[in-house]
């Protein structure tokens, strides 16, 4: 049953509920964050392996967001993602049968006129125990001043060094990127829909947060993870600002200490568009 939203939802838990994916969803994940066989045939052929994405566990995680709707209606359209993070307690298997178990997490108000933050983790299991853990937060836009705490400020949290960074990659998002991600799962109207697009304030549809975010995940992937993604433990960021399509997204990586990277991302004209972004892996 939907409610007003209020400080009193965190810890409200979902149903569990049962996922389940083939080779042929990580493979057309893949693809949906920008995968070509020249570069990636690990992830796109099934001859080898197909490997797994370690950022395809946030499509399993999207579900949990959704089930946030039997707790409090929430406006589409005044609804931004903020943050993404996964961590991975192992690589995830190209096929299978899993549970997933998410709960609400925090309830931020910033303040009258403001933004309502709302985060959502999940954790998927299979009957070897915990596979990964997503964690993702929705802005509301002017949906602050229901009485809550603020929350904590992250403002400093994961900058990137002063000097130039150990690692430089740049992908490029074609033009029909949006319709090939959403056949992922995420299928938001604003992404390929001008006219709902323009409903919702926008001039035009443009890319997924979440695609950028795989986008990303993927030149960390290969920068310091040398492309094995068993070495991935976890990856977070914040959605600065959205990627057009046929942008570019310029990944860049500093290692601050071993296991551990600053990631910050740009689209070819320097406009930020994943910030405080942070990789942890095996060395």
């Amino acid at each position: 049953m939907t409610g007003k939203l209020t400080p009193e939802l965190v810890g409200q838990t979902f149903e569990p509920t049962t996922v389940s994916w083939t080779d042929r969803d990580v493979m057309l994940y893949a693809l949906g964050v920008g995968c070509h066989p020249k570069d990636d045939l690990d992830f796109v052929y099934e001859g080898r392996g197909p490997k797994v994405l370690p950022t395809y566990g946030v499509i399993a995680g999207m579900k949990a967001m959704g089930s946030i709707n039997k707790y409090v209606k929430l406006p589409i359209a005044r609804m931004l993602h903020g943050e993404q993070g996964i961590t991975l307690h192992r690589a995830i298997p190209s096929s299978g049968e899993f549970i997933l178990e998410g709960r609400i997490s925090e309830v931020w108000d910033k303040g009258e006129g403001k933004a309502a933050v709302i985060g959502v983790t999940a954790d998927c299991s299979d009957k070897n125990g915990l596979l990964f853990s997503t964690h993702s937060t929705l802005f509301m836009i002017g949906g602050g001043g229901f009485g809550g705490e603020r929350g904590p400020s992250t403002s400093k949290l994961n900058l990137p060094p002063s000097k130039a960074p150990d690692h430089e990659i740049t992908y490029s998002i074609r033009s029909d990127q949006g319709a090939l991600y959403r056949l992922s799962g995420d299928r938001v109207a604003l992404h390929i829909d001008p006219a709902f697009a323009q409903k919702a304030g926008y001039d035009k549809p443009f890319a997924h947060g979440l695609c950028t975010f795989g986008f990303v995940g993927r030149a960390a992937l290969a920068s310091v993870c040398g492309g094995e993604p068993e070495r991935m433990k976890s990856f977070s960021g914040r959605f600065a600002d959205r990627v057009e399509f046929e942008d570019d997204v310029i990944s860049k990586i500093w290692v601050v200490e071993p296991g551990v990277a600053i990631v910050q991302a740009e689209n070819q004209s320097g406009t930020v568009v994943i910030s405080q972004a942070r990789v942890e892996f095996e060395v």
